[in-house]
């Protein structure tokens, strides 16, 4: 069997601290090798200081998020009460929301190099906004104006619709999401972006469903440059008030710890990639 290397990104760090918590121990055992950081939220300030240091393993990004919490700046136009809207308003947002979301996006990234000291490894986004027709050019333009390109890549959160059917997991979830985020690995690459090729992890977040076997199919029919999301950490409080993705969390976190994840990823003949994406991309 041939082996392959994966980039295995855990998502909403910053969320909250038992979020945080549960991520750090994932990275610290070894079982993550990326995570991306939500630094509009008020946990990112101290758990993101744990991350601090020079690019390379782990990769940290920004997990732009424009849907849940409160921008960090005023908004107006795209927040009067003070809290993101779903993800639908960013498909066809008017002029005045258009500005504001791309300060809220400068932010964003403002925020995370005031705790790293440095740029982000990539950029994605929370409910995958990054990719939507009213945030991606947006990203695009900002990232290219600090000059980014060839240093931070991008996720691509689609993929081709045979390797989805393929692995059978959540399967309308993620070709809608790949239609929603059609042509956006181009758009990067135009901009002198690399992306993953390849990406799984679609989930539906129900306690009751065996992650370790969704897991397993998340492995089959890699792409080229493949990339796999999940959702761990422990839970606090805060995140059973902000969020409805609670116990799958923990859920999560205690595969990724347990041997059972080890026996997934060799038997698949995947492995964590020890280099950064835009090394593996050779971009």
């Amino acid at each position: 069997m041939s082996r392959y290397p994966l980039v295995l990104c855990a998502d909403d760090f910053g969320l909250t601290p038992a979020v945080s918590a549960g991520i750090l121990q994932a990275l610290e055992a070894g079982r993550l090798n990326a995570t991306g950081a939500m630094t509009n939220r008020p946990d990112w300030q101290a758990s993101g200081r744990r991350l601090a240091g020079p690019p390379g393993e782990p990769m940290v990004g920004v997990h732009l998020n424009l849907t849940l919490g409160a921008p960090l700046g005023p908004a107006p136009a795209l927040a009067p009460e003070g809290v993101f809207p779903g993800k639908w308003a960013y498909l066809r947002p008017d002029p005045a929301r258009r500005r504001e979301i791309a300060a809220e996006i400068a932010r964003q990234f403002d925020a995370f190099q005031d705790v790293m000291g440095r740029a982000p490894d990539f950029v994605d986004g929370h409910q995958h906004v990054h990719m939507l027709w009213g945030v991606r050019d947006l990203l695009l333009q900002e990232a290219g104006r600090r000059g980014w390109a060839g240093k931070v890549w991008l996720r691509d959160s689609t993929d081709r619709p045979g390797r989805i059917v393929a692995r059978g997991v959540e399967t309308t979830k993620a070709l809608a999401l790949a239609a929603l985020g059609r042509g956006f690995g181009r758009e990067a690459a135009a901009r002198g972006f690399a992306t993953n090729e390849g990406f799984s992890g679609v989930s539906a977040f129900d306690p009751r469903r065996d992650f370790s076997g969704d897991f397993a199919r998340y492995l089959r029919a890699p792409g080229a440059r493949h990339l796999v999301m999940c959702h761990p950490g422990f839970v606090d409080a805060e995140l059973a008030a902000l969020d409805p993705v609670t116990a799958t969390r923990e859920q999560e976190l205690a595969f990724l710890l347990s041997d059972a994840f080890s026996e997934r990823m060799e038997r698949a003949g995947a492995f964590l990639s020890g280099e950064r994406l835009r090394s593996f991309t050779g971009a």
